[in-house]
């Protein structure tokens, strides 16, 4: 979290300080009814004159920000790989459904229609797995890589979400019903595509990566 520390001092810029849940002036606001993702309990939590001494500060003075954009450089590698996994059961769920389902005498598989969104999803998913592995690899060795954990989130993020509302297209009226599991796919795959920075920011941090170079 971020927040100011001790007002009897001067500290200069965002400082990155650690704060227990038990501290006096912190409270958890009312759970927060998303549209996916639901299993995690999300609230807000709210600092009313709580007091930091700096012992809680982490790093140097006026780093915060920086910590911050590297932190994210860590987690969104970690998000991807959310993205992927949600991608992938949504193209095996597309392609179990579109190997049972019949229509005009014949599954639905068979129809050029079904194998063209089946084949893209197949191949993007992919995609978005390699450029996730080759984030992480690069972060567990240690190397600077803002660029390609941003590559990795975006792209994965999207991919999840195209995936997911092509495999409710492909379940048809079923597929918007609780009966089965796409309509949570695609409500779970809408939040990868926001937090840990948008879609937008992340092709912002892409541009800025390419240019700085």
């Amino acid at each position: 979290m971020f927040a100011t520390l001790d007002p009897e001092k001067k500290h200069k810029g965002i400082c990155c300080v650690v704060v227990p849940a038990s501290a006096k002036g912190v409270s958890q606001g009312p759970h927060e009814n998303k549209l996916g993702q639901r299993c995690s309990n999300t609230t807000t939590v709210i600092f009313e004159d709580v007091f930091v001494p700096d012992a809680q500060l982490i790093g140097a003075e006026g780093e915060g920000f920086r910590i911050a954009m590297k932190t994210l450089d860590i987690t969104r590698p970690m998000t991807a790989s959310i993205a992927v996994g949600i991608g992938r059961r949504a193209l095996e769920e597309s392609i179990s459904y579109a190997s049972e389902r019949k229509q005009f005498g014949r599954a639905i598989a068979e129809f050029q229609a079904v194998q063209m969104m089946i084949a893209d999803a197949a191949t993007e998913v992919d995609a978005a797995r390699l450029l996730t592995h080759r984030s992480a690899r690069l972060l567990d060795e240690g190397e600077f890589a803002s660029l390609e954990s941003s590559m990795a989130k975006r792209f994965a993020a999207d991919t999840a979400m195209k995936v997911s509302v092509d495999a409710v297209q492909i379940f048809g009226g079923y597929g918007y019903t609780k009966e089965y599991p796409v309509e949570k796919l695609m409500r779970d795959a809408k939040l990868l595509q926001i937090y840990e920075g948008t879609s937008q920011i992340q092709r912002l941090v892409i541009a800025r990566e390419l240019f700085s170079e």
